[in-house]
């Protein structure tokens, strides 16, 4: 869905500007790859928070507390 978005919006900007819809898909994968490190960096922390929480509810889960349906 990102690639139709991408080409959408690249087409209306070739209809206004030629040089800087050029300029954008050249800058575009340039772009994705300085994004890649920060993407990784959230994956870890996401999995970092994922890990802390599945630590503090062991307890509760050894002792068989079940969540509540209206919580």
């Amino acid at each position: 869905m990102n690639l139709v978005v991408f080409a959408a919006v690249w087409l209306v900007l070739a209809a206004v500007s030629l040089p800087l819809a050029l300029l954008l898909l050249v800058l575009a994968p340039i772009l994705w790859l300085l994004a890649l490190p920060f993407r990784l960096a959230a994956l870890v922390v996401e999995a970092i928070f994922a890990f802390v929480r599945a630590v503090l509810f062991l307890p509760a889960r050894l002792l068989g507390e079940r969540a509540r349906p209206g919580t």
